[in-house]
């Protein structure tokens, strides 16, 4: 038999989320949810065939450190991410905050992109006119690095969910400051990094050989991220690995259900 997923190492602690939440005056019922890890619990609510998402940020204290303030300042960062793009076809509207840590948002209808799924001709396309649009904003969405955070939507269009950790800085506290402006543009090179790897993952037939060959090619600040970060990943693993049970092939704290994969 597995092992239950430890309480610390969940979101919410031992603590569950409602079977009900109320939005914009409307009753809804929790469905499914969809990812349940550390910093965050990602959630489907419906009422009368009308689905919206719940996210909520860590809430419990981590054996005795207090770290409901991570879950604040995550949800607040996302808040204010989906508000500056609300307005652009493939990110979910923000529609209301929950308690502290909890943002609701659209539902979009669709799946995780898969390595080696032939998505639709002009997929790419859209992706990277959407992470420019992104980009022009001051921002960059930074998670791309695996397929399963883009969103193939029902319409066949890509769909960008999760800006946990998209960077943007507004000016009041110094995001046009030299520093700044230059771990902007080194995200945003970043992304567009990604975007090529994504591209040879499912689409590799659309590539030039230039192109093919760049996306090999990983930018001096990859390097530089990965070599920092692998001996705490590294160990990182390996703990999880002890405490944590056997995932079955799938992102760590994913809730699998084959009926119902959108994020």
């Amino acid at each position: 038999m597995s092992k239950k997923v430890p309480s610390c190492l969940k979101a919410l602690g031992r603590r569950e989320l409602p079977k009900e939440i109320d939005v914009a005056g409307q009753p809804y019922s929790l469905q499914r949810i969809f990812k349940n890890d550390f910093f965050a619990i990602t959630s489907m609510y419906e009422r009368e065939g009308h689905r919206v998402v719940l996210k909520v940020g860590r809430q419990a204290s981590f054996f005795l450190f207090p770290l409901e303030w991570t879950g604040r300042w995550l949800a607040n960062r996302e808040w204010g991410a989906l508000s500056r793009l609300q307005d652009l076809h493939g990110i979910p509207k923000p529609i209301a905050r929950w308690e502290q840590t909890g943002v609701i948002r659209e539902f979009a209808e669709g799946h995780p992109l898969e390595k080696g799924e032939q998505v639709p001709d002009d997929f790419h396309g859209l992706l990277a006119a959407l992470i420019q649009e992104i980009h022009d904003r001051g921002m960059a969405y930074v998670d791309l690095e695996k397929c399963e955070n883009v969103l193939v939507g029902d319409d066949g269009q890509p769909h960008l969910f999760d800006f946990q950790i998209s960077w943007y800085w507004s000016k009041r506290w110094g995001g046009e400051l030299w520093l700044m402006r230059a771990m902007r543009r080194w995200f945003q090179n970043s992304d567009l990094y990604h975007l090529q790897k994504l591209k040879r993952r499912t689409r590799r037939d659309q590539m030039s050989a230039e192109e093919l060959a760049a996306s090999y090619r990983r930018p001096w600040y990859v390097r530089w991220h990965r070599t920092m970060v692998f001996p705490l990943l590294w160990c990182r693993r390996k703990i999880l690995n002890r405490i944590d049970p056997r995932r079955d092939g799938h992102e760590r704290g994913r809730v699998h259900d084959e009926a119902a994969d959108s994020p």
